[in-house]
């Protein structure tokens, strides 16, 4: 029997019409008087508002000035951005060395290349680029980011995370050039295409061993001066605090939820317990509690920074809040799925990993992002435990003496920030609802 594959047709839209644009504002806008009233008295409110913010913000503003004073002889009714302008590089990399700046650039650019993958189609194997992007980047931008001494564990991850971005990198120009994964390329490469799966996999072990040894070796001779993390601040360390909250409340709400889950009376009362009381309080309350109770459960003369208390705090509270959101998107799959995969001989594990978490996931994109756009934004609440991230160094300009009192224009100018920030990422998650038919139909 011949299979006819259906094709897409494309979309053929009819333009849109004077007609159909002078309907369609009668319709909504001036379908009565009333209607009409109401369109003319909202534009004239979003005429004052938006003329008053572009003249205070703009054609009034001063951009250029070396302190406060300066910006009230040259305005009296403008902002004074001159503030903000003089404490970007404050703003972005808090007090880090100005000479060590290049190693944030660095590894913002390293994480760029790294993730790219995820986006490029012909690319295979986007799971394990995922994977390794969590697992073996934290290492290898810990240590770009603070430098020093590296000791034995360290030397191997750092090793680990270049092999893992070297794989990924290659990777990613064979599938652009030869639409296949790279072991596949490598093995065609070699000729050993045809050899017993056994075989193949020893000469690519083969081939990842000769790599970390070079990358080993090749690492051993770094030397990057040590910054302590008191200097971390600024939008650096917003995104420092949040990037690893995103990266691991996510695998750890979903342990959660299969805990809460669970079969097995022990692993569900703790599973539960530890999300009931970790939802329970706010996160300033975890935050303190972290900075204070932490060292208590350490042993003695093992110390944890402000950081990582803050670090480990966050990533705990989030991953209560994901469990919760995981578990609904579980309790959405009917129960026929978890029969069929039991039916084909699948196991606890495969069956979740295979059949049930992706369609779970699928349909909590929203609600995910959502949690991920709270945890942005809640990362402001560790400037009140004394880091300063980017509010902190927002808040920080209205106490330099230059410009004492300058309020105004950071808070806004960091809005825009959190703004932006906050948008992409509600962005980009409906393009993947819309790229998984997830949100509706393509």
């Amino acid at each position: 029997m011949a299979i006819v594959k259906a094709e897409r047709t494309p979309d053929r839209r009819p333009p849109v019409s004077e007609a159909t644009v002078l309907g369609w504002l009668r319709k909504n806008l001036f379908s009565s008087v009333s209607n009409t009233l109401l369109t003319f008295v909202m534009l004239y409110i979003i005429y004052l508002t938006v003329g008053g913010a572009f003249k205070w913000g703009v054609l009034d503003a001063t951009f250029i000035a070396d302190n406060r004073r300066e910006c009230y002889d040259n305005s009296l009714t403008g902002a004074c951005w001159a503030g903000v302008i003089h404490w970007l590089n404050n703003i972005f990399y808090g007090r880090y060395p100005r000479t060590e700046i290049w190693r944030i650039n660095l590894g913002g650019v390293l994480l760029a290349l790294w993730m790219a993958p995820l986006w490029i189609s012909r690319v295979k194997g986007k799971f394990l680029v995922g994977v390794s992007v969590v697992v073996f980047y934290p290492f290898l931008a810990g240590y770009l980011f603070s430098g020093g001494e590296k000791g034995l564990f360290m030397q191997i991850m750092v090793a680990s995370a270049l092999v893992a971005f070297a794989v990924n990198m290659a990777n990613m120009l064979a599938g652009l050039f030869s639409r296949q994964g790279l072991g596949t390329f490598a093995l065609r490469v070699l000729g050993q295409d045809k050899a017993t799966g056994k075989t193949q996999r020893n000469v690519l072990l083969v081939l990842i061993a000769i790599a970390f040894g070079a990358a080993f070796f090749w690492q051993m001779s770094w030397t990057i001066q040590s910054v302590v993390w008191t200097k971390w601040g600024g939008l650096f360390l917003t995104l420092v605090i949040s990037g690893i909250g995103i990266a691991l409340s996510l695998p750890g709400g979903i342990l959660l939820a299969l805990g809460r889950r669970s079969k097995l009376p022990i692993v569900r009362v703790l599973s539960t317990g530890f999300i009931e009381i970790f939802r329970s309080v706010p996160l300033i309350t975890v935050l303190f509690m972290a900075t204070t109770m932490f060292p208590l459960f350490m042993p003695e003369g093992f110390v944890l920074n402000k950081l990582v208390q803050v670090i480990i705090a966050v990533v705990l509270f989030n991953a209560c809040y994901m469990a919760e959101t995981v578990r609904a998107g579980l309790q959405a799959i009917p129960k026929e799925q978890f029969e069929g995969a039991h039916t084909i001989g699948l196991g606890y594990w495969g069956t979740m990993g295979l059949i049930i978490m992706p369609q779970a996931l699928k349909h909590m994109i929203p609600n995910i992002v959502g949690s991920f756009i709270g945890l942005l934004k809640d990362t402001t609440l560790v400037s009140i435990i004394g880091l300063f991230d980017l509010l902190g160094m927002l808040r920080s300009i209205s106490k330099d003496v230059p410009w004492m009192g300058l309020h105004k224009e950071p808070l806004i100018f960091g809005a825009i920030l959190f703004f932006i920030m906050c948008s992409s990422m509600s962005k980009y998650s409906r393009h993947l609802e819309v790229k998984l038919s997830a949100g509706r139909k393509r």
